[in-house]
């Protein structure tokens, strides 16, 4: 289970975006429009930068299988689930909790709290596990990855707090 650990925690925030947003999308204040695409622009590009995220990761989780043959050592995939666990799962609670309150002001700290540890844990693993062992493909996994989940975040960012 812990070499899946990962994998499994790359895909509980969109599911359960897509999950929530069905389920309580008309009870809460998020607006729909009666027109395609029937979303704000902002999850529009978080659902385009969101894929290219999710497949960046998951094309990494399998590099790691294939070549390199779970030659990973337990520190770095300890440090992928923190990052992932401890910064990506509290940051999807929190931002959902502020698009749907009346108060999003209230949730700007601990966003942002969180967001630090994110940083910090993301920057961890790339700089002290990746920067000598990975390769170019790699590196453009980890771009997939980081890149389009910051964006996709910086995009329902802009719709709680723009």
């Amino acid at each position: 289970m812990r070499h899946y650990l990962s994998l499994i925690l790359l895909f509980l925030p969109p599911l359960f975006f897509i999950v929530l947003l069905i389920a309580l999308g008309k009870q809460s204040n998020i607006h729909f429009d009666t027109e395609f695409p029937y979303l704000p622009w902002q999850f529009v590009l978080m659902g385009v930068f969101g894929i290219i995220a999710t497949a960046g990761g998951v094309l990494d989780w399998r590099y790691h299988r294939n070549p390199l043959n779970m030659k990973i050592p337990k520190k770095e995939r300890d440090a992928e689930a923190a990052a992932l666990g401890l910064g990506g799962i509290p940051m999807f609670l929190l931002m959902w909790f502020a698009m749907v309150s009346s108060s999003p002001k209230i949730y700007l700290i601990p966003i942002l709290l969180v967001l630090i540890y994110t940083v910090v844990a993301i920057c961890y693993d790339e700089f002290v596990f990746h920067i000598k062992r990975c390769t170019k493909i790699e590196n453009i996994y980890h771009r997939m990855l980081v890149l389009g989940n910051g964006i996709a975040w910086l995009c329902w960012f802009n719709y709680i707090y723009g």
